[in-house]
């Protein structure tokens, strides 16, 4: 086998997606030809089996269809019920996303994957759910049928003549960990039908008759063969590119389907589809707007938009293009993207307009050079009327009435030019005007002022006057060069205004962006940058939008028009929570709660999210359109750049205050506790020098300078833990490590603080085997010094302290535990900052000791922390790394 070099970009993409998918959890797909094939059966013995092994496995939706061998698996497993809802009167069970999330077992069994779910529910379909299902880590069971693939679903209509309405898309099934193909021979499946394990009786008589004929489970059975095949195929491919083996397939292919508003477009996007899988290309569903497109009428528009979104649901890239010439602008695109296969539709108009208007087709064929065009015939998802997808001719008479105004006024103009010039130079006249028509008002009135025009020099100008007759057959060539120039000329008029308003649209967007990325850079205030935002896209998408911002408690803030914030009821808040915890976009015109009034996209960073943005289209009932889709995310990007930036300068600008705070702070402790030492020196002196002549006081003075003694050494440990503490931030504090055993440093401890550990009752554990550790026995001593201190100060008398070490991995672990009051919840952390004490504290200190410990034992390399002690208390915790060299203790024989 011949390896290569693993391509360092394509290994980076692999690492990457592998732990992208470590954090999902693993979808297993049962995959069958058609229902009865024994997938739930399959897949509720898989469970059962993992069931004994100890797996946590749920039954989130099991739907047994009233067979007992079926039934029988359920027995002993663990199932959530069923959520109702009522839907028409009637009550339905579904699936209970919420339960299962907040059950979260390792493996959730959730039948028939295609189901669409009961209206009202948080996705329309059930794959959907599994989607959310696998972001949050758990692992999905399922089933589903070959017909319910959304690729496939005109093929098996075609092949059944039974149209299947619940449908995924091929991502779900392409993204999935594993596959299990159940398969089941035609014959035997028959059986089982008539058997009545599959339907009732005269239920299965009927499906024999229709959907489950012979004929149509063989094809079934070949199409789920065929595809598992194919994705042992491709498996095999990423096997091969994993291990850097030679490609033995020929790289390159990318297609393209150019789709119209035909309704036929969807069976063109689905045999690109299969094409693209079979040739493990990439490919491109592209649009191209013409000026005539915007004569599209209401459901036209709908059914390109309804069409891009199936191509982008199949995994296709979708791109809108505007332009006049249509064949020139897809094969300008395909060469741009080195397109090897472009697919389009096979016409369906009479020949005869391919003689008068030309055809597409051909011209395609024609320039196409290199690349290959494929014409399919398109088949209809369900019987469609004929239906006219460009708006009914509406005859705008106050247009056509001010061309022909125009041309009265060319006739007026021709008069007083008539004893000058001669008939045929009128008739420039007459084309000035029509080119001013169509400039002015568009095509239709220029025609009708073509055609008034040539009646007009007709019958005003050319003998015998005042009649349609001419003298001269001459002149019928005369007028109909007119006519024809005339045509043309304000075609091309129109033509030129098309492309000019389609130029301005796209300069409108660029300028508005533009004007967005200036502002956003002149201010850092957020408030600012969210009114920027909030206006530049209500002026460009014609919408009311809103951007809702979480503060530190996770509550939503609006920043918007009063407009805007009065679209937000407490449902439209629901689908922006949903859309801002999983990070994808939702509301209307998504696959995500598409009922709610909002379209809301989350505001997505490299640091993650910063909010969400609603936007609520002022024509309600109108999606946006892919293309302005792509350009409304463009607008999201950058106000949450924009956002994140604020963000960033404002927690730079803060942590720059804090470190000249703390340097300031460092200095005058420093300073300060110099100072002191000197007076703290003398005064320990004068305090000793007393109590050593304690024969020349009273009971009274004794008592009064041994308090002195007291406070005064407790003043000079804070001083000295003050000076430890800017010596250890300084840096100036060298760890000398050597190796040594940890009882000598624990046993000096307890003679300094033999003491102060008088009234507590203290237990040492300390291994036999315990290892030598690399330490700087005077800095741990502290560390251990302060933890002991620590554990005596907020302890009651007479309640024990134990301090035990052990050998975890590399590491050896100390602990100091106590029989306190315990640490507050959420203070475990806040506990080693510095000069930070507990609320309910009434002892003396400043909050230095377990700060300068924490610092020492970070200097050392490990770590330390606080947590609860089972009975009440507290435990310290701090390691010592080993290292990788450990030397041995030779006690020797003596």
């Amino acid at each position: 086998m011949e390896h290569q070099r693993p391509d360092p970009d394509k290994l980076l993409a692999h690492v990457n997606n592998q732990e992208e998918r470590s954090r999902r959890g693993h979808l297993k797909i049962y995959f069958g030809a058609a229902a009865g094939v024994g997938k739930t059966y399959a897949m509720l013995e898989t469970a059962q089996m993992l069931r004994q092994e100890g797996v946590d496995v749920v039954a989130g939706y099991v739907e047994p269809h009233r067979r007992p061998e079926t039934e029988a698996l359920m027995q002993g497993l663990e199932a959530i019920p069923p959520r109702l809802v009522e839907y028409r009167g009637i009550k339905i069970s579904e699936f209970d996303l919420d339960a299962a999330l907040k059950r979260k077992p390792h493996i959730l069994l959730v039948d028939e994957l295609a189901h669409t779910n009961a209206p009202g529910s948080r996705h329309p379909k059930r794959w959907q759910d599994v989607e959310e299902l696998l972001d949050a880590g758990i692992n999905v069971h399922t089933t589903v049928n070959v017909q319910h693939l959304e690729s496939l679903n005109d093929v098996v209509a075609q092949i059944t003549g039974t149209l299947v309405r619940e449908t995924i898309p091929d991502s779900v099934l392409e993204h999935a960990d594993e596959v299990e193909l159940i398969d089941l021979s035609p014959d035997e499946l028959l059986k089982r039908l008539r058997e009545g394990k599959i339907y009732l009786p005269h239920q299965a008589e009927q499906a024999i008759q229709s959907f489950f004929r012979k004929g149509n489970l063989m094809a079934l059975r070949e199409m789920a063969l065929r595809h598992t095949a194919e994705r042992v195929d491709e498996q095999m491919q990423v096997y091969r590119q994993d291990k850097a083996v030679a490609e033995i397939w020929p790289a390159g292919e990318r297609i393209m389907v150019c789709i119209s508003p035909s309704p036929l477009a969807s069976r063109l996007i689905r045999s690109a589809k299969r094409m693209a899988a079979r040739l493990r290309a990439e490919w491109i569903t592209l649009y191209v707007e013409s000026p005539r497109a915007k004569q599209l009428n209401e459901a036209a528009r709908n059914r390109v938009i309804q069409n891009l979104r199936l191509a982008e649901q199949l995994g296709a890239e979708t791109v809108t293009l505007s332009g006049d010439n249509v064949v020139d602008e897809i094969l300008t695109y395909a060469r741009q993207r080195n397109v090897s296969k472009v697919i389009i539709g096979k016409p369906t108009h009479p020949a005869w307009r391919d003689l008068l208007y030309g055809s597409m087709l051909n011209d395609l064929v024609r320039q196409s050079g290199s690349i290959d065009v494929y014409a399919i015939s398109g088949e209809a998802d369900a019987p469609v009327p004929t239906v006219r997808a460009f708006m009914p001719a509406q005859f705008r008479w106050g247009l056509h009435v001010q061309g022909l105004m125009v041309v009265v006024v060319c006739t007026l103009i021709a008069a007083l030019m008539f004893r000058f010039f001669a008939p045929v130079n009128l008739i420039m006249v007459y084309l000035a005007g029509t080119v001013f028509v169509a400039a002015r008002y568009g095509r239709g009135p220029s025609i009708t002022a073509s055609i008034a025009s040539v009646l007009a020099s007709d019958f005003f100008f050319i003998p015998p006057y005042l009649t349609f007759h001419a003298s001269d057959s001459e002149y019928f060539v005369t007028f109909g060069v007119m006519l024809l120039v005339a045509l043309v000329i304000s075609g091309m008029t129109a033509r030129i205004q098309g492309q000019a308003e389609a130029a301005r649209e796209r300069e409108r967007r660029s300028t508005s962006l533009y004007e967005m990325s200036r502002a956003f850079a002149s201010t850092s205030e957020e408030h600012d940058l969210t009114v920027i935002a909030v206006q530049h896209i209500e002026a460009l998408f014609r919408s009311h939008v809103v951007l809702l911002l979480p503060d530190h408690r996770q509550q939503f803030q609006q920043h918007g028009t009063d407009a805007g914030k009065a679209l937000l009821t407490p449902q439209e808040l629901a689908v922006a929570r949903w859309a801002y915890d999983h990070g994808q976009e939702a509301g209307f015109g998504t696959q995500t709660l598409p009922s709610s009034k909002g379209l809301y996209l989350p505001l997505l960073t490299s640091k993650g999210k910063t909010g969400v943005l609603g936007i609520f289209p002022k024509q309600g009932d109108q999606p946006l359109s892919p293309d302005a889709m792509r350009q409304l995310e463009i607008f999201v990007n950058q106000t949450a750049l924009a956002i994140e930036r604020a963000r960033l300068a404002e927690e730079t600008e803060r942590s720059r205050l804090q470190i000249e705070a703390e340097q300031m702070r460092n200095s005058l402790l420093s300073s300060v506790s110099h100072d002191l030492r000197t007076p703290l020196a003398a005064i320990t002196g004068a305090v000793t020098s007393l109590l050593q002549r304690g024969q020349s006081l009273d009971a009274h003075g004794q008592e009064l300078a041994q308090i002195a003694y007291e406070e005064a050494e407790r003043l000079n440990r804070l001083v000295g833990n003050l000076l430890e503490m800017t010596r250890l931030e300084s840096g100036t504090v060298t760890v000398e490590k050597e190796w040594q055993p940890l009882e000598e440093v624990v046993g000096t401890t307890l003679l300094r603080l033999e003491k102060l550990l008088a009234d507590h009752p203290l237990t040492t554990a300390l291994p036999d085997d315990l290892p030598l550790v690399p330490i700087d026995g005077l800095l741990i001593e502290q560390v251990l010094v302060n933890l002991l201190e620590n554990a005596v100060k907020y302890t009651p008398v007479n309640t024990p302290i134990d301090l035990s070490a052990y050998r975890e991995g590399n590491d050896v672990c100390v602990e100091v535990a106590d029989r306190g009051p315990g640490i507050p919840d959420g203070e475990e952390e806040h506990i080693f900052d510095k000069f930070y004490r507990l609320h309910q504290a009434n002892t003396s200190g400043v909050g230095l000791g377990l700060a300068i410990s924490r610092a020492i034992v970070k200097a050392h390399g490990g770590r330390i922390w606080a947590s609860h002690r089972p009975g009440g208390g507290s435990v310290f915790h701090f390691t010592i790394p080993l290292g990788d060299k450990i030397p041995e203790v030779d006690f020797g024989n003596e």
